[in-house]
Parts: structure tokens; C-alpha cells; sequence
């Protein structure tokens, strides 16, 4: 069953030459706006229940405006939303809050407008209160708060009781660490229960490790809807490339996508991982050393060329990355026709599982800007336990043990 379906949807903003004209267009008298702004056009896709789908896309792409949409703040111009199961809703920050009441005034007013009585608040004031963690400023007007504080509160009375679908803005963007563990793990919980979750965020590692699909919004329009890895590599290539040109996407041969894209000053040849006797490998026990080796063909002069390769685990969340602007090898001046072989050398130190490789050519320090080619899953390897005790999780950091009695 669908708890969400968003059919047609478009959300445009009109400015007329007169007043008249604007009352005429809410009693539907034909009117012609004098400009008209499309934020949203044309936007369809449903979330059946206990579903977990991550909105992503560069600012202005209309992810806001979306969710407003969703959530009834904000009418369509075009098109409908449906909505089966109660919503909580994270959206701007304090959005609501009455900045002369107190936290535990608000809450009252908050949870109120989500439809519950004084009583049913009553009931979970304390554990709101012990949620948000902000001691005696509870009792004080919000005005007095950080925007860390106001979250905390926004964040305690949304999640009070547990919602058909969760709809959550970047605002979590602004807690501190501790409590941005302390509400995925809240997050993370209502998941199992059976809540349906909506997150924006841009935060890779958030959308891939909370959600099992992503939609990537662009200039007002979906333009990828799949899994998250493949909708975040096609996001980060192109932020790199951004007229959208260059970017490529290929199946391979295990049904994975691969993205590339770049302006092609250079390329990537050939990548390898090799054990320390030099043999290719696909397989590495936990704790080798081995060794990636990146050739690079130049197909134009290029004034600095930056090596870089990103690990990354099954769910794509990065692992560990690096570059020679980072490790102080940077080669410039590089003529057409040249070859060069990188080889980084590095402790397999990762958990047993499948791993991935993307790899980056570029100028400066990051790739956006001068991209001359992007590759994900440039290389696939497999991690396996033979000689290790045995742990859990993807890193193998073993600890030295003391104890006393």
C-alpha cells in the first residue's frame, strides 16, 4: 500500500499587475500572470509503507518547497499529494515555535497543532523533556536558545509518538554529535516499527545508511529515482560537471551501475589491486598490505593533475579517500601522450564484506571544478578473515587489552 503518492505535482509563483487580478485567480477567473516561476514541475512518485527514500539535490532544486508541499504548509499549483498516515515533520528550524513561550509551552502548542490533546502531551511531557536534554532551559522562553537547543525541542515533541511517515529537513544538520547519534538511533527504531521515512539531507553517508532509495531532484524536476549509491554517485558527478554533459552511467556485469564523468584532459586506464608479491587480487585477507595501482593516460595538456581514490563498503558509505594534493604529489605540466602509474600502498585493515573503489582525476584539491574524469566502482575487491580473531564491523583495529583486580 502507498502511504505517499505525488502525482503531477508543480508548485509555480506569480506575480500580477494588479491586486484585482490576484483575488480573481483564487475565485479561478481566467487571469494571466504578468511572471511565472517554476520551482517544481511535473514531480511523480510514491512511498509505500515502511519505506525509506531520501531526497537529495542541489540547493534550488525545490526539495523544500517539496516537502511543504507534502506536509500541507505549502498548496501545489499543479497536481495533488496524497497522504494515507499521520505525518511528523521536521522542516526549518523551530518553524512554529513561539520564540516568548517557554520549551515546555511549545511543546504543548506543537504536539497541539499535530492533532493531540492536553491530557495525551501531559502524558509524554517528561519524556520529551528528558529527550531534548536541556535541563532548566526548558522552562525558559526560545528565544534564549541555540539553534542546537531549538532542534533538540523540535526533534523531541515530532518523534513523541511514533508517526505513519517522518518527513526530516537538513535541520538535524545543526545538532551537535551527541544528538545526531541520539536521533538516528530514534530514527532508526521507528524503521523497525514500521514508520515511513522522508529525509533531505546531503549528507551521503545519512541517505545511504538510513534509506533503501533515492530521489535526486534538479532544476525543479526528478532526475534519477533509485538506489542510493547509484543516485549519490550520479549526484556528486554532477555537481562536478555542471552542465549535466559529461556524465555517463553504465550497467555492469553483476546489474551494478557505474558513473563516470569529466572533461577527458585525462583519463583512467587501468586500476589494479595488487598483493605485496605483485599479483593481481580480488580477494585480501584482513590485515595485507596491497597496493592500488592507477595508470593515467594524458590526452591534452594539463597544467596539475590530482590523483585521488575513495573506499568505499557494500552500502557505498566512504570508508577512507585520499589524494596526491593531500599527500603532497602533485605533477604538473603533463603533455598529451604521457602515461603515469600510480601505486598507493596501504594495510587492508577492513572487516570482511565486498568493497568498492572510486577513483578521481582532477585539478586543485577536490574534483569539482576541474574534473578531467570521475569513475565510480573503478574496482570491486572482497575482504576475507583467515588469520585474524574474529570481530565485527568494517575496520580492523585491534586493541592492546590491560586489566587489573
Amino acid at each position: 500500500m502507498n502511504l505517499l503518492s505525488v502525482n503531477n505535482v508543480g508548485k509555480a509563483y506569480r506575480t500580477y499587475r494588479s491586486e484585482w487580478q490576484r483575488i480573481a485567480n483564487w475565485f479561478y477567473i481566467p487571469t494571466k500572470a504578468s511572471t511565472e516561476h517554476w520551482v517544481l514541475r511535473n514531480i511523480n512518485f510514491s512511498i509505500r509503507a515502511g519505506e525509506a527514500v531520501g531526497i537529495v539535490g542541489q540547493n534550488g532544486a525545490g526539495k523544500s518547497t517539496l516537502l511543504k508541499m507534502i506536509t500541507g504548509t505549502l498548496e501545489p499549483t499543479q497536481g495533488n499529494v496524497q497522504v494515507n498516515g499521520r505525518i511528523a515533520a521536521i522542516l526549518e528550524l523551530g518553524m512554529g515555535f513561539n520564540p516568548e513561550l517557554s520549551g515546555r509551552q511549545n511543546v504543548y502548542h506543537a504536539a497541539g497543532l499535530m492533532g493531540f490533546s492536553t491530557e495525551q502531551i501531559s502524558d509524554v511531557m517528561n519524556e520529551i523533556e528528558d529527550f531534548a536534554e536541556i535541563g532548566n532551559y526548558f522552562d525558559e522562553p526560545v528565544r534564549t536558545y541555540s539553534s542546537g537547543m531549538q532542534m533538540r525541542v523540535a526533534f523531541a515533541v515530532a518523534t513523541a509518538f511514533r508517526p505513519e511517515i517522518l518527513i526530516v529537513d537538513e535541520a538535524l544538520s545543526v545538532g551537535d554529535s551527541y544528538f545526531q547519534h541520539k536521533s538516528f538511533d530514534r530514527i532508526r527504531e521507528f524503521q523497525r516499527q514500521g514508520t515511513t521515512l522522508l529525509i533531505v539531507s546531503h549528507d551521503r553517508g545519512a541517505i545511504q545508511t538510513l534509506c533503501s532509495r533515492a530521489i535526486l531532484l534538479e532544476n525543479g524536476s526528478v532526475l534519477k529515482d533509485g538506489a542510493p549509491e547509484e543516485v549519490m554517485d550520479y549526484y556528486n558527478a554532477i555537481i562536478a560537471e555542471k552542465e549535466n554533459s559529461t556524465v555517463q552511467v553504465r550497467e555492469l556485469a553483476d546489474g551494478s551501475k557505474q558513473t563516470r564523468s569529466g572533461s577527458g584532459e585525462a583519463s583512467i586506464a587501468s586500476v589494479q589491486l595488487c598483493a605485496e608479491n605483485g599479483q593481481l587480487v580480488e580477494f585480501v585477507s584482513v590485515g595485507d598490505r596491497v597496493s592500488l595501482k592507477i595508470k593515467v593516460a594524458i590526452n591534452d595538456a594539463v597544467p596539475e593533475l590530482v590523483v585521488g581514490y575513495v573506499i568505499k563498503d557494500r552500502l557505498g558509505q566512504q570508508l577512507f579517500g585520499t589524494n596526491t594534493h593531500h599527500m603532497k604529489t602533485v605533477l604538473t605540466d603533463l603533455q598529451p601522450g604521457e602515461v603515469i602509474e600510480y601505486r598507493f600502498a596501504f594495510d587492508a585493515n577492513f572487516g570482511p564484506g565486498s568493497y568498492s573503489v572510486a577513483v578521481a582525476l582532477h585539478a586543485n584539491d577536490v574534483h569539482i571544478g576541474s574534473n578531467y574524469e570521475w569513475q565510480d566502482l573503478a574496482l570491486v575487491f572482497n575482504m576475507i578473515n583467515i588469520s585474524k580473531p574474529e570481530f565485527v564491523g568494517v575496520a580492523w583495529v585491534p586493541p592492546s587489552l590491560e586489566y587489573s583486580r
